[in-house]
């Protein structure tokens, strides 16, 4: 009997916690590329480009990537299949730019999870050849869902902290 009431009180504890976590995370990465901000825009507002940067894409060899609309461009979807768990099944579509500054995406994920999440992609001249390009990531989680979002945000800022790197690696060559 004892265990059945520490189960019940784990479980009405960690409900609690979903209770006052916030619904919304916003993860935030930069990086210092030496490239004029033209350069590293027009690189980064492709999304096929992002097969030579991206974790997520690279995870898997066998990914099947498929696009649709001219990259580069609002409407542009690029979206991705993978068996892979850590790579899943989802698309992503421009829905915004602003010439030579910044590119809003919409994140729709089919596999392994359900969701519709924002992110954008800033550059900002700090010199003539350097560049300061922030990627930020929107994702919304319903409760009880948002107590996973404080476990997987570590895992996020990893992977976004190496796509930064792998980016600034491939415009610096």
């Amino acid at each position: 009997m004892i265990i059945l009431y520490l189960v019940l009180a784990l479980i009405a504890l960690l409900l609690l916690t979903a209770a006052i976590l916030p619904k919304t995370s916003t993860l935030t990465v930069s990086t210092v590329i030496d490239r004029p901000v033209r350069d590293v825009f027009e690189y980064v507002k492709h999304l096929k480009n992002q097969k030579y940067y991206s974790v997520w894409v690279m995870a898997d060899p066998d990914v099947k990537l498929s696009y649709t609309g001219e990259d580069g461009t609002v409407g542009f979807i690029s979206a991705w299949s993978s068996e892979n768990k850590n790579v899943g099944v989802g698309a992503q579509e421009i829905t915004n730019i602003v010439d030579g500054q910044r590119y809003d995406v919409e994140l729709r994920f089919e596999k392994p999870f359900k969701a519709t999440n924002q992110a954008y992609t800033t550059t900002e001249a700090l010199g003539n050849d350097q560049t300061r390009v922030t990627n930020v990531f929107t994702a919304h989680s319903a409760f009880p869902m948002n107590l996973m979002s404080v476990l997987m945000k570590n895992m996020l800022l990893r992977d976004m902290n190496q796509n930064m790197a792998n980016l600034k690696k491939e415009l610096e060559v």
